[in-house]
């Protein structure tokens, strides 16, 4: 594969990101429905046209493409109240795909809540790194060692500039940093824990606590035991340390009921709002 398509692949994912975390703070709220869905389609025209050129693929070229996505989505006229927030962790495929999760982002926004979802650029992150703890404890190639550290100094610089143009252009909520992610879990699990989802599971439960997102949801395929040890194994431990989680693991599965799947959410958001008077 050539350096071209993983730069597109990379610049392309941490795009998605960006777009997406910008629209699930403003779908809930806008005042013209469909104004959301109309700047994402916006963007996502305008960058697969850019796309094409390599030259539009420099750190400097993605840079300017943040602020200016950014400015775009701050534009929207949004109501200002505020709404529950939930946050959805899990199993990489269950975590994203609606047909994985029976469209939980959708029910969710249909009850009333601003959804909040960790992004791809941290999943990526964490398979490199698990990589690196790898070769410190076992050894290993020294090549391969020296460009994935390369390749993660250079996410973490993109990651810098996207939080940076969110701060700098807009009150929205930015994403948390990686490495301040993956320093959360030590107490937890260690960070050569790499299966299923790993350190990163549990670390995305705490840095949602740490943003304010005291409602989450665990979505979980049934039958992966290394998941339910970094997921709904650490919850009681979420809680001990922070009381105001308000956590709830969700099995999904071909044979699971829908209706109780959503029950048990409702169930969640039903504590929610006690949870949010005691936190005020």
């Amino acid at each position: 594969i050539k350096a071209s398509m993983w730069a597109k692949a990379l610049v392309c994912l941490v795009y998605g990101d960006l777009i997406t975390w910008l629209a699930n703070q403003c779908r809930p709220y806008e005042v013209n429905k469909g104004a959301t869905e109309a700047m994402i389609e916006k963007w996502e025209e305008r960058l697969i046209d850019e796309l094409d050129t390599v030259r539009n693929m420099r750190l400097g070229k993605v840079n300017n493409n943040f602020k200016k996505i950014v400015k775009d989505f701050a534009s929207l006229e949004l109501t200002g109240e505020q709404k529950p927030k939930v946050g959805i962790v899990g199993e990489i495929y269950i975590k994203y795909a609606p047909l994985g999760n029976n469209n939980l982002e959708k029910f969710l926004a249909d009850e009333g809540c601003e959804v909040v979802v960790p992004g791809l650029f941290g999943f990526l992150y964490y398979t490199l790194d698990a990589g690196l703890v790898d070769y410190d404890l076992y050894g290993g190639n020294k090549k391969s060692t020296f460009i994935t550290k390369v390749f993660m100094k250079l996410m973490r610089y993109i990651e810098k500039n996207m939080i940076k143009a969110i701060k700098d252009n807009s009150n929205f909520v930015p994403m948390g940093k990686l490495e301040e992610a993956k320093k959360l879990v030590e107490g937890y699990v260690g960070h050569g824990n790499k299966m299923g989802e790993g350190w990163l599971l549990t670390a995305e439960m705490l840095e949602l606590c740490h943003m304010g997102v005291h409602n989450i949801v665990c979505a979980q395929p049934f039958g992966c035991l290394p998941n339910h040890i970094v997921g709904k194994g650490m919850i009681r431990k979420i809680k001990q340390e922070h009381p105001e989680a308000n956590i709830v693991s969700i099995d999904y599965d071909p044979g699971a009921s829908k209706v109780n799947q959503e029950n048990r959410i409702k169930l969640m958001l039903a504590n929610a709002s006690g949870v949010e008077e005691k936190i005020s």
